[in-house]
């Protein structure tokens, strides 16, 4: 049971707020964000999904840069409450097609029209968004997508219309705002394009140590999908054929497989409600009726030992009184065909360093560094790195004190983010999706996306 809800930007402003209850102050939204944008914790730390201020929770998630918080005076669940605040999140995006603030403004009568049937005095009622479609009779407002990142080149693949061969983005090109369609909106002329998506999204968590070991590494999961199908038609969604669950003792570097992909080991999984697993353990494939909106089919945890898409190394030394050397190199150890975007690295210097100066290598294009002086901490970013290079940067400290010696002690780790579009760590595939319609001529779109972000990603000095 919830007291209130509202949605707010990075600025703090108050976009959306809707109060069940009575319970708590209005003044609760401007509370909650001063708390969390000055929020003191250890090491610069963010704001904990969950607190409480003079006898109010405060649960919140942040979903594509805005915060949607729910507030109650009693004890509930925390996890079924952040587990509404992501259903609500992925509801108002399946109805607008994009979630940012521009959106939410300009149809905020359809949004609260959402939240009434969504939540009935701080009770929830339903998340589905096939089921709210009876209840909803307020028209979306399109929103211009132009302005939205993508994922950059070879980001997609085009399944054939028989769901089995795979087609390069670049004979079959999806249009810029596919994947951002309001799921009861229609294309221009009142005809609806009858396509789907399939996302298979990565989180890798990796922590190396200093002569380059792997000490842990973990892969969190998921198979997503968004249908813009008519008259919900029987998806057969197949992966690797090989793919086991739970530990078996093979190795996960076995390419042995007929399939080309290798052994696919997961720990653990579980699937959507509207999968059936007739055949799963015959010949990997799921079946389902996709629901109407964005859905997880299949999540999975992998914690097997993998390949992982980079290698870092990193040296700092001494050269003289009161100053270091540090060098970071980056490997992408991934194809050629691939290119990571966004990669960040972050390395914590000694306290006592008062200044920095970088060198990176000659004809070095598309990067960018940084010293940060309040929390002495060394920023390098690449715009994006091609499969198979290799990029380094130097960089010379001056320390206002003596060093003592403890110069490694006090620098690190390095930590590093990223996002590989079409590269999946685990090495799941689609092998097909087949869409069952006994009409020749139906042929719909179908879409198949990889992408591996880092979640954790750490190398001790």
């Amino acid at each position: 049971m919830i007291s209130q809800f509202f949605v707010l930007s990075q600025r703090g402003d108050n976009i959306v707020f809707r109060d069940y209850r009575g319970e708590v102050p209005k003044g609760s939204a401007e509370i909650f964000f001063r708390k969390v944008k000055f929020w003191k914790g250890d090491d610069g730390e963010e704001a904990p999904p969950i607190f409480n201020v003079d006898g109010v929770n405060y649960l919140h998630v942040k979903v594509a840069g805005l915060l949607f918080v729910a507030t109650t005076r009693v004890n509930v669940s925390p996890a079924l409450v952040l587990e509404l605040l992501q259903r609500i999140a992925r509801v108002i995006k399946d109805y607008l097609g994009i979630l940012n603030e521009d959106s939410l403004r300009k149809n905020f009568v359809l949004v609260y029209e959402l939240l009434d049937e969504v939540i009935d005095f701080g009770y929830p009622q339903t998340t589905s968004t096939e089921v709210l479609k009876s209840f909803i009779f307020n028209e979306p407002i399109v929103v211009d997508a132009g302005r939205l990142p993508s994922l950059g080149p070879a980001s997609l693949f085009m399944l054939s219309p028989l769901g089995f061969e795979i087609i390069q983005q670049g004979s079959k090109r999806m249009p810029g705002t596919a994947v951002t369609k309001s799921v009861v909106a229609n294309e221009a002329g009142g005809r609806k394009r009858e396509e789907v998506f399939v996302d298979i999204i990565e989180k890798i968590s990796v922590t190396f140590s200093s002569s380059g070991y792997i000490l842990t590494s973990e892969i969190d999961g998921t198979i997503q999908m968004k249908s813009y199908l008519t008259g919900n038609p029987e998806i057969r969604l197949a992966l690797n054929e090989d793919l086991s669950i739970g530990r078996s003792g093979h190795s996960s570097y076995d390419y042995s497989s007929s399939a080309g992909a290798g052994m696919v080991v997961l720990d653990d999984c579980n699937f959507h409600e509207s999968v059936r697993l007739d055949n799963f353990d015959l010949d990997r494939t799921l079946t389902l009726v996709p629901p109407d909106g964005e859905f997880p089919v299949m999540n999975y945890r992998m914690t097997q030992e993998f390949k992982p898409p980079f290698r870092v190394n990193s040296l700092i030394e001494e050269a003289g009184a009161f100053k270091a050397e540090v060098m970071l190199k980056v490997r992408a150890d991934f194809s050629n065909t691939i290119t990571a975007n966004t990669v960040a690295l972050h390395m914590p210097l000694p306290k006592y360093t008062t200044r920095v100066s970088f060198e990176l290598e000659p004809g070095a294009t598309g990067q960018t560094t940084d010293f940060k002086e309040g929390n002495k901490m060394l920023e390098w970013g690449l715009r994006k790195i091609v499969g198979g290079a290799e990029h380094t940067l130097r960089a010379k400290l001056t320390f206002s004190q003596d060093t003592n010696m403890n110069i490694t002690k006090e620098s690190g780790p390095v930590s590093m983010t990223f996002t590989i579009p079409m590269y999946s760590a685990s090495r799941l595939q689609v092998r097909y999706l087949q869409i069952v319609k006994k009409s020749r001529t139906y042929n719909p779109y179908r879409w198949v996306r990889y992408v591996t972000h880092a979640n954790s990603y750490v190398i001790r000095i």
